[in-house]
């Protein structure tokens, strides 16, 4: 798969013709790739709930789709406009929200 093209600012990627925002460069790496995880389940379980005909289920996956998408930068205040501490609670505040309490 090809990597997408960036705008010349960098706050956009362009995919198919359609340009969506980037998330944020500056979430570290391993953190970064934790809320790619934690997103790409829910929108798993999106699908599972669709095809379960759970509407509970649903609402609870997108949501969770949503706050990685916000956590990440690519929704909510643009991540270019924050400070850098404004940036870091966002994706901390994501994973605090999302990831499992670890035992």
């Amino acid at each position: 798969m090809a990597e997408p093209e960036h705008t010349p600012d960098g706050h956009f990627v362009v995919i198919n013709g359609r340009r969506r925002r980037a998330s944020d460069p500056e979430i570290p790496s391993e953190q970064a790739a934790r809320l790619r995880s934690l997103l790409m389940a829910a929108r798993r379980d999106v699908g599972a709930a669709l095809r379960a005909q759970d509407t509970e289920a649903e609402r609870d996956a997108r949501a969770r789709v949503h706050r990685a998408k916000i956590a990440l930068g690519e929704r909510g205040t643009p991540w270019w406009e924050q400070t850098p501490g404004q940036r870091r609670q966002r994706w901390q505040d994501g994973l605090d929200a999302l990831a499992p309490p670890s035992t």
